[in-house]
């Protein structure tokens, strides 16, 4: 079975992935959902904070994370050059700098992430920001989105900068928490259903 790209994000109600400026605070980060997200999709957080609560990894879902730039230029402002040690990491740039040992720069992520599709392994995290989950839309197998019950009111889209496009995805299963949390998770219909998305060619 090909390996799949998932895009796994948090969002608000009017489907900005940050605030203006890129920072994302407004997401809460605690409530009876935290649980789900450090057990569930352990393999997206952070190194550090799996460290911070004891948690290993369980490499169940995801074995490899590609990010945007600007959300890499988040950690690296805080002296992490491996915010996803656990995983193989790489960044799309196009800035020609020398990656530090173990993170891997891509300036074509959409061919990086093909032949990593051809590749045995678990699921790709595509950790963001809007602008890569634009480019890479044609590629994304599945969606799990962490809807807040927020509006942002502008910020940076879910897929910033994307072409005009239909692309459908059937909406799998949903889960509600008390603290206004909902994880969405959603499959690209397969090949020769009416509803695919647009042509991977």
């Amino acid at each position: 079975m090909m390996r799949e790209l998932v895009y796994y994000v948090a969002v608000s109600i009017d489907g900005f992935i940050a605030e203006p400026d890129g920072t994302f605070d407004a997401f809460p980060v605690t409530g009876d959902h935290a649980a789900v997200l450090t057990s569930d999709f352990a393999d997206a957080v952070p190194t550090q904070f799996l460290e911070m609560l004891g948690v290993a990894p369980p490499r169940s879902r995801f074995d490899t994370v590609i990010q945007g730039s600007r959300s890499y230029r988040i950690a690296l402002d805080e002296g992490n050059e491996h915010p996803y040690a656990h995983l193989r990491e790489y960044v799309a740039t196009r800035s020609g700098a020398t990656p530090p040992d173990g993170v891997t720069y891509t300036a074509d992520p959409l061919a990086t992430i093909r032949d990593l599709k051809q590749e045995d392994g678990l699921g790709i995290y595509l950790c963001g920001g809007g602008v890569l989950a634009g480019s890479l839309l044609s590629e994304i197998d599945q969606l799990v989105l962490k809807r807040y019950p927020i509006v942002l009111g502008d910020g940076i889209r879910m897929f910033a900068g994307a072409d005009p496009t239909v692309a459908p995805f059937n909406l799998v299963s949903t889960r509600r928490f008390e603290s206004g949390l909902v994880i969405e998770e959603y499959r690209r219909p397969d090949e020769g259903s009416p509803f695919r998305g647009p042509s991977r060619a």
